[in-house]
């Protein structure tokens, strides 16, 4: 078990990134930002303990947030990274308020990548936003693109995670692994359909869950097969770009650190990045699943005690 005290990763000397998420799905949202901030010593939590966060009150939501913040602040992370919709959505405003820290979350970078797609095709434009239902009942993505202009249908998906953490992804040889695909194929056919027919004048389809990238490739075939080939817009993907711009000065900080200023820090130039992962509770199933959704091994995960 390990204890929340601050340690300096052997062997680097440039800037620590926190990032959680309540399970495995923010590796997808590491993934992105180890190409792109490769200079940065990365602490991964997964809050494994207590999810699904979505089952849970706003209050609850914020205090298991903060002390999961707090776990990676403490072992110095220097910028936390929310690669959790459910926590951006109900969450982000207390992390910031009390976190010396910028504060980056998986929303408002997906939604503003968004909006450029849109706006590429004409003055406004209506984004269809695939996610949770507990992501689709905060209406999180709903008003973060209206603050931009732009409409949203959310369109919750509950069967995709089980399907993407089940590997029914396409993995696998032989026919029991084009089965498998061939049910997430039926149900992505569904969800799809009846998600266009809701909202036939989108302009651009935005990932609303660190799960769906794994099933991108599988959507944009979908929707080359339905006629309607829309852009397809990832958070992870977004987030990461934030998250790069912030730390190269070229990003606006006021919003990821209200009330305190252009954030500046210097990125050490180190060969590549270096990871530590911990995890509240099942860590032989967040090894197994990990790699899955990080792209390569995730190594040894260490057990953290946060509380209740």
């Amino acid at each position: 078990m390990i204890s929340a005290t601050r340690t300096n990763p052997v062997g680097t000397s440039g800037l620590t990134i926190g990032v959680f998420d309540s399970g495995f799905g923010g590796l997808t949202v590491l993934r992105e930002l180890l190409p792109r901030v490769a200079g940065a010593h990365y602490i991964y939590l997964g809050d494994t303990a207590r999810l699904p966060y979505g089952s849970k009150s706003q209050e609850t939501i914020v205090r298991y947030a903060l002390s999961s913040a707090r776990f990676l602040q403490q072992r110095g992370a220097q910028l936390l990274v929310v690669a959790c919709n459910t926590a951006t959505a109900l969450a982000i405003e207390g992390l910031r308020a009390a976190l010396p820290i910028p504060v980056v979350g998986v929303i408002q970078p997906g939604v503003e990548a968004a909006s450029v797609v849109c706006r590429e095709q004409g003055p406004a434009g209506e984004v269809l936003v695939l996610a949770t239902q507990a992501t689709v009942e905060s209406h999180a993505y709903a008003r973060a693109c209206a603050e931009l202009g732009l409409k949203a249908t959310e369109k919750p998906c509950p069967l995709l995670v089980p399907l993407v953490e089940e590997g029914w992804i396409g993995e696998g040889d032989g026919a029991s692994g084009a089965a498998r695909a061939s049910v997430t194929a039926r149900v992505l056919r569904i969800y799809l359909g009846e998600a266009l027919r809701e909202a036939p004048e989108s302009r651009a389809l935005l990932l609303g869950c660190t799960h769906y990238p794994l099933l991108r490739s599988a959507i944009e075939r979908t929707l080359t097969e339905l006629d309607r080939p829309l852009r397809v817009i990832d958070s992870a993907q977004a987030t990461a770009r934030v998250v790069s711009r912030i730390l190269s000065g070229n990003c606006d900080t006021s919003e990821v650190l209200p009330g305190r200023g252009p954030a500046r820090t210097v990125l050490a130039e180190v060969e590549e990045a270096t990871c530590e992962f911990f995890a509240t509770d099942s860590v032989r199933k967040f090894e197994r699943l990990g790699s899955r959704f990080l792209g390569r091994p995730v190594g040894q995960v260490q057990l953290v005690d946060l509380g209740g």
